[in-house]
């Protein structure tokens, strides 16, 4: 590995929790693949010591961060400028630092909908529906309209604090693009039940089943899923969630969110360095099952 020196320039995940993530593996090896003179290392950050924790790093001279769960929307106040993609969808997975600014982006949406091209599938034209209201909810909700997707159902609790935003993402969606989009409450099994028997693909874009909590599921009622139907979680720790396991078993394909990571990861790095990471030398080496 290329050593730290006195010009090594850092860059960091910021989120809670974060100990599993391989976001440090890939990134480190790809600087060491372009003998890049750069680190990655992870910092466990929540909501309430963010602000503490990236005034900081900037002070620091940090090059520039990822954001994971539950930091991708508070950071958004934080930052002087945001990309367009992140301005429409109100959440910001990666930051660049350009001497003491900070700009946020979200590559989260450009990463799942390429995760879905790896996996085999086409969904453009289709209808999908989304579990979720959180920053890569929306991320993922903002790029599949922008791709093609013809119809979106989105599932969210009409308590979420994410509730309104969502709701102004989907009124700019229906308004401006020609995807139809629909936020539903949660509680309504009926609509959700009609949702998925229409769905090309099932996306769960929550932590719900993420390590250490494995013995949750967005989808108690397994009698929804049919085999046409191709069932995504962002999650990939533990690689098979309940929900994963649960819709195979069912009859129905599946895929993690382990390519998400690779893809909107090489775009942040792009951003940082300039430079194109070595996706296929990364995928050989960590994403392989």
């Amino acid at each position: 590995m290329i050593p730290i020196t006195g010009h090594t320039q850092l860059t960091a995940l910021l989120g809670s929790p974060v100990a599993h993530s391989i976001s440090p593996l890939m990134h480190n090896e790809a600087f060491h693949l372009l003998d890049l003179d750069y680190t990655y290392l992870c910092f466990d950050v929540n909501e309430e010591n963010l602000e503490t924790a990236v005034m900081g790093l900037k002070t620091c001279g940090i090059r520039g961060f990822n954001l994971t769960m539950p930091n991708k929307n508070k950071i958004v106040e934080l930052l002087d400028e945001l990309s367009p993609a992140a301005r429409l969808i109100g959440a910001v997975n990666t930051v660049v630092n350009d001497n003491g600014r900070l700009t946020g982006y979200n590559t989260d949406g450009v990463g799942y909908m390429q995760a879905v091209r790896d996996a085999g599938y086409d969904v453009i034209g289709k209808t999908i529906t989304i579990m979720g209201a959180g920053g890569a909810a929306t991320a993922i909700c903002a790029q599949a309209a922008l791709d093609g997707v013809k119809k979106i159902h989105i599932f969210a609790r009409e308590t979420s604090r994410f509730w309104d935003r969502t709701q102004k993402l989907v009124e700019n969606i229906n308004a401006t693009l020609p995807c139809q989009a629909i936020l539903h409450e949660n509680k309504d099994k009926e609509e959700l039940a009609q949702a998925i028997s229409e769905s090309a693909l099932l996306l769960n874009a929550t932590s719900v089943g993420m390590a250490p909590d494995t013995e949750g599921s967005i989808i108690e009622d397994t009698s929804l899923y049919h085999p046409d139907l191709i069932v995504s979680d962002v999650i990939y720790n533990p690689r098979e969630t309940r929900f994963l396991r649960e819709a195979r078993e069912a009859g129905c394909r599946t895929f993690n969110g382990m390519y998400m990571l690779l893809y909107q990861g090489a775009e942040a790095f792009r951003l940082w360095t300039g430079k194109e990471m070595p996706v296929e030398e990364i995928k050989a080496k960590y994403f392989s099952e």
